[in-house]
């Protein structure tokens, strides 16, 4: 925190913290995996890169590199002794004065922590799919937020669309954009097979731009299979063979079903078994990682 590794329950904020009132926080999801060299971080170098844009777009002075944040994220896994953990980078202003806007340049706290963190959607959910429901909360739009950031408070949208899915007896609500297309899940990107295309929502829809989207998208795309990134009618979510999630907490989450409709066969399908199967594949040190997107925490010791 702020630079110096502290233990867990000394990691606090104060009461006035800005971004406990405003929501003034812009953060990011990363996992590391357990593999055969050792704990390794997946795709760590563009997790921070949307880090310090999030913070650029909220005009928030970040006080660390590039490097030095990559390096507090291997360092918490590493002290910690985790062989698969979730990181969370997180950089909030805090205390302050109780002002909407802060009065010349608050002060800028940042931490990292790392935990283990196992099926972020349930036991069984990456095996058996989900159930999932179309959200009466609208996706935030760019022309009120800036939707490409990790920030905070835009999160009070995801829990709406999460929180009101669970109260009405499903896994994870789906939400539709200002123009009545799909967007995403309340905290994951969305992608559905049909007729042997795979099809996800474009940037434009209202989405986060999810570091592991684009990962699926390219592994999609070097086994040969047409991704389309376009515009999707709700209705397509009830006539798609296959529909799955994906982010660093839900990984590659299949959909048994939307609204109580079965999702093709109401069984996860095979596009997704594919693609889950490589992901995982890749991301658990287990296939060739052509793409270099795993970071070892710490550099194998040479075996004697």
């Amino acid at each position: 925190m702020n630079g110096k590794l502290i233990p867990w329950h000394e990691a606090t904020v104060h009461v006035l913290s800005h971004a406990l009132h405003y929501g003034s926080s812009v953060f990011e999801g990363i996992r590391a995996y357990d593999t055969p060299r050792g704990a390794a971080v997946f795709r760590l170098q563009p997790h921070i890169e949307r880090l310090l844009d999030s913070a650029k777009c909220y005009r928030m002075p970040v006080p660390y590199t590039f490097d030095q944040l990559s390096d507090a994220c291997k360092q918490v896994v590493a002290r910690n002794e985790l062989r698969g953990a979730y990181i969370r980078p997180l950089i909030f202003r805090g205390q302050g004065t109780v002002s909407v806007i802060p009065k010349g340049q608050s002060h800028i706290d940042v931490c990292v922590v790392a935990f283990e963190l196992g099926e972020y959607l349930g036991a069984g959910a990456l095996e058996n799919g989900i159930d999932c429901c179309v959200s009466s909360w609208h996706r935030v739009t760019s022309s009120s937020n800036p939707v490409l950031s990790k920030a905070g408070g835009h999160y009070t949208n995801a829990y709406l669309i999460g929180s009101e899915a669970r109260a009405n007896g499903f896994d994870e609500g789906i939400s539709i954009n200002s123009n009545g297309m799909v967007a995403e899940a309340a905290a994951a990107n969305l992608f559905m097979v049909r007729k042997g295309v795979l099809y996800t929502p474009p940037i434009a829809a209202s989405i986060l731009g999810g570091i592991t989207r684009d990962s699926v998208i390219r592994i999609a795309e070097d086994m040969g299979m047409t991704v389309v990134q376009e515009q999707l009618p709700r209705e397509l979510l009830y006539i798609c063979d296959e529909l799955f999630l994906t982010g660093t907490a839900a990984e590659i989450t299949p959909v048994r079903s939307v609204d109580r409709i079965p999702v093709g066969s109401g069984r996860p399908g095979p596009v997704t078994r594919t693609l889950q199967q490589a992901y995982f594949n890749i991301a658990r040190g287990l296939a060739t990682d052509h793409h270099g997107w795993l970071e070892l925490v710490e550099e194998p010791t040479a075996v004697t």
